[in-house]
């Protein structure tokens, strides 16, 4: 059984051409990155989503295979097809999502995921998921459902925000709406870790300070604000806090780095879950440093899942290179 379920999409980011780079195709998505990248780092872990009959379904399938996910929660869609999504890059790596590819009218498999067709195993581990999911109704009961169970068996509930406006049928610009705000809410009430960018926590919580985050909900939980080449700051048990600089390392592609990152933390929370109540704060330091040394060494390569490192490679990668 796994440890881990991801909930979510499973995609293609279509890198569009840059430079001398002529662009390429690459599978994504974050739940499927993060299960991707748990599974390569050791930890048993499951994707939970919806994907198309079609060649990025069988895609995904395969990958999945390879990886030795649990794929109890992958449910297939005959209508909608796989979603694509057009991703643009700049001179330093960063991207921008832009609109979506493929869809038929109907819309796309993602949106289609089922609450009545949720894996047995969920509810004794932890669940990742992020917001997409609730832009559409179909996808944000299941999402209710799988927390619901999950909360029921004991599990831990780990929440990416994860803002991607056009999802929402917003400009890629844009800022969650009040009614969007008010939608989250519940999600970001019953997280136990919350992971945000700087600019999500910013725009939700009118602050970046980790411990600000957590005090203004109810069950203040573990924070993690990350801030790119800036790093990280956390909050843990409701008075632990620290900051950790970046890795400074050529990027290629910063597709995926956050769910690298996310995926090298709860690599050592399923390991150590106490550090959640941050009773030891160098311990999480450590965690932390893992966790930005995966990020950083996903940044080296183009996609989200083919630069994924194995555990080993990321315990070198730290002894090489000191972060700052």
């Amino acid at each position: 059984m796994a440890q881990v379920f991801c909930l979510g999409e499973a995609l293609i980011d279509r890198l569009l051409p840059w430079g001398d780079d002529p662009g390429r195709d690459c599978l994504g998505g974050a739940p499927a990155n993060g299960a991707c990248a748990l599974a390569r780092l050791g930890t048993s872990a499951g994707f939970v989503g919806c994907l198309g009959r079609d060649p990025i379904g069988t895609a995904f399938a395969e990958l999945f295979a390879q990886r030795g996910l649990d794929t109890s929660g992958l449910q297939w869609d005959e209508q909608r097809p796989s979603r694509v999504v057009l991703v643009e890059r700049d001179a330093s790596g960063d991207r921008c999502f832009g609109g979506f590819d493929g869809d038929r009218g109907a819309g796309f498999a993602d949106t289609a995921l089922a609450a009545d067709q949720l894996p047995a195993g969920l509810g004794s581990g932890w669940l990742a998921c992020g917001t997409i999911p609730l832009a559409t109704p179909t996808s944000a009961l299941a999402l209710e459902q799988a927390i619901s169970r999950n909360r029921a068996g004991g599990g831990m509930l780990v929440l990416d925000v994860n803002w991607r406006p056009t999802f929402w049928g917003l400009a890629a610009d844009a800022e969650p709406t009040a009614a969007i705000q008010q939608q989250m809410q519940p999600l970001l009430q019953q997280a136990d870790l919350l992971k945000l960018a700087a600019e999500e926590a910013e725009g939700l919580f009118s602050s970046r300070d980790p411990q600000a985050v957590a005090a203004a909900l109810p069950q203040r939980p573990a924070v993690v604000v990350t801030d790119g080449g800036k790093g990280v700051s956390w909050s843990m048990g409701g008075a632990a806090s620290g900051s950790l600089p970046a890795y400074r390392v050529p990027v290629v592609d910063t597709t995926g780095a956050g769910d690298a990152f996310l995926a090298g933390l709860l690599h050592r929370l399923v390991k150590e879950p106490n550090l959640l109540a941050g009773f030891d704060p160098s311990r999480v330091q450590q965690a932390l440093q893992f966790a930005s040394a995966c990020g950083a060494l996903v940044c080296q390569g183009a996609g989200a899942i083919d630069p994924q490192p194995a555990e080993a490679a990321v315990f070198a990668f730290i002894e090489q290179q000191p972060a700052g």
